[in-house]
């Protein structure tokens, strides 16, 4: 059974018998944990691997682990600050930054893959305009360049700890005030600010291997009336045929306000989303929403996506008694407990 095009969640730490029958729908291709799905990481490690055992090939676990306000496991996990802080040291310590950038990618990727999660949700790639307040600091930095530096070092780290990278929220979130989970953001500048500022950022992340992209529930109304995520020019056109990105589009949550739009029934918008140019739509929090779109979104087969998500597993087998042990991850976990006291460290490691 290949990977379907829908992410689902579950409503707690561990599987009940809906939740079985309904992940393995062939529609279904991956599960999103939230913090209600995390107690202990014995009880995370359970979880993982009974989700895995329902399917062949796996389902994708997700998870948004950003650090700072966006971490869904805390205790048993390091504490990673938010990624503004690195922002902060690139001021003075521009090497210095993109070392913390980097171990701070492999230190969040290498602990989640210790539990066997695929994937999360990161990095934000989202230009701090000083606007948004749902971005503000998820975001690296207000200049673009500054952005490409640090997420291409966070980047790195994740690759080398077997994690595909997911870079949000295309073509930029940061330029407007307005928060997408509770309201439809509309952004009303020109395709060619829209571009200095923000697109230049994904399109050097995608020259540096950036593997999947997740667009805004944000509209750009002076470039195309659908919110980017349901719009086939900014996924089609300017994400796959501009700026040659080929790997896989995950939707954000369709149950966000900035997704009513596309339609008051979440069939509508799962099946806008993918047929913009979405290979994985996210339906969360709303189960009979995801009910609904299972049974209604019909048969949905494409190769193409299937190859592209194939890619999201994670690699690199990772032993969390051996990575603990590890002088590795020690200096690590140091060094994220203690740049904020002195950002001229010796960031050696």
């Amino acid at each position: 059974m290949s990977l379907g095009p829908l992410m689902l969640d579950i409503a707690g730490e561990t599987l009940s018998d809906e939740d079985r029958e309904i992940l393995q729908h062939p529609l279904v291709g991956g599960v999103i944990l939230f913090s209600r799905n995390y107690s202990a990481v014995d009880q995370l490690r359970e979880l993982v691997s009974d989700i895995h055992s329902l399917r062949d090939p796996r389902l994708l676990i997700g998870v948004d682990h950003e650090g700072g306000r966006v971490q869904r496991f805390r205790d048993g996990f390091t504490r990673l600050p938010a990624v503004s802080h690195f922002g902060q040291v690139y001021n003075q310590y521009p090497h210095k930054a993109r070392k913390l950038a980097h171990t701070a990618g492999w230190l969040m990727a290498v602990e989640l893959r210790a539990q066997d999660i695929d994937f999360s949700f990161a990095p934000v790639l989202d230009v701090d305009h000083g606007l948004s307040e749902v971005i503000g600091d998820r975001a690296f930095h207000r200049d673009p360049a500054a952005v490409v530096e640090l997420a291409h070092a966070y980047v790195e780290g994740m690759h080398e700890a077997g994690m595909a990278a997911t870079g949000k929220h295309f073509p930029g979130h940061g330029g407007v005030a307005a928060d997408s989970h509770r309201a439809v953001p509309i952004d009303e500048r020109e395709y060619n600010d829209i571009y200095a500022h923000d697109i230049l950022v994904f399109k050097r992340m995608i020259h540096h291997g950036l593997v999947a992209v997740m667009p805004a529930h944000v509209i750009y109304e002076k470039v195309d009336p659908q919110p980017a995520g349901f719009s086939s020019f900014w996924l089609k056109e300017v994400l796959r045929t501009r700026l040659g990105f080929q790997g896989v589009i995950f939707s954000d949550d369709l149950s966000m306000e900035g997704a009513s739009v596309a339609g008051e029934h979440y069939t509508d918008r799962a099946r806008t989303a993918l047929e913009a140019g979405c290979d994985m739509a996210l339906v969360c929090n709303n189960r009979e929403g995801a009910i609904e779109v299972i049974d209604n979104l019909a048969e949905w087969d494409d190769p193409v996506s299937h190859l592209r998500l194939a890619r999201m597993h994670g690699r690199n087998k990772v032993d969390a008694n051996h990575l603990f042990a590890s002088k590795k991850w020690k200096q690590a976990v140091a060094m994220m407990q203690n740049y904020q006291d002195d950002p001229s460290l010796n960031l050696e490691f």
